[in-house]
């Protein structure tokens, strides 16, 4: 999975050992550690037709150097064997002072997810870790309606949440919303 800097006059700059370490948001680690069942999360739409956009999670069936053959677990297409070929990945926002590009995999491991990531996601078992407390409008309830039923959701609150030894969160609304 070589990283290739464009310019060439300033390529001598960068060591390799440290185009490795960084990993702009949006892209993987320059070394991806994956078996066979893992679950794993695009990061690039690849193929909107065929159900593999950002955020689609999977499941690893077959692992090669140049593709991988994994199973859709949400969506539309959910069951659906693909096949995901390395394609060249150049994150958009570096910060850096020039242009980065991987061929690699566009995907992640995705034993966990934000809970912005979980929007139109269906699952069978949530675990919440409120760790802090929801910052936004609505989370809590993206992250309570992921699951239909009550029992599939474990919640893992912060140990300062604690009062009159029962936990709590906020629950943050927005102002218009609420009945006087």
């Amino acid at each position: 999975m070589g990283v290739t800097v464009d310019d060439e006059s300033t390529a001598h700059l960068y060591p390799t050992e440290f185009l490795n370490s960084i990993t702009p948001s949006g892209t993987p680690p320059h070394i991806l550690t994956l078996k066979t069942n893992a679950p794993i999360m695009l990061l690039r739409n690849v193929n909107p037709a065929a159900g593999l956009l950002n955020g689609t999670r999977l499941t690893i069936q077959n692992l090669g150097t140049r593709v991988i053959e994994a199973k859709i677990l949400s969506g539309t297409h959910s069951g659906k064997s693909v096949f995901l070929p390395r394609i060249n990945v150049v994150p958009s926002d570096t910060g850096m002072p020039f242009q980065l590009k991987r061929r690699q995999f566009p995907i992640k491991p995705a034993f966990a997810m934000t809970i912005k990531k979980s929007q139109s996601q269906t699952l069978r078992k949530i675990g919440i870790q409120l760790a802090k407390p929801v910052f936004s409008h609505g989370q809590l309830y993206v992250a309570l309606s992921r699951v239909g039923i009550l029992n599939a959701i474990s919640i893992l609150p912060s140990p300062d949440s604690i009062i009159d030894g029962e936990y709590y969160t906020d629950n943050i609304v927005y102002e218009g919303v609420v009945r006087n």
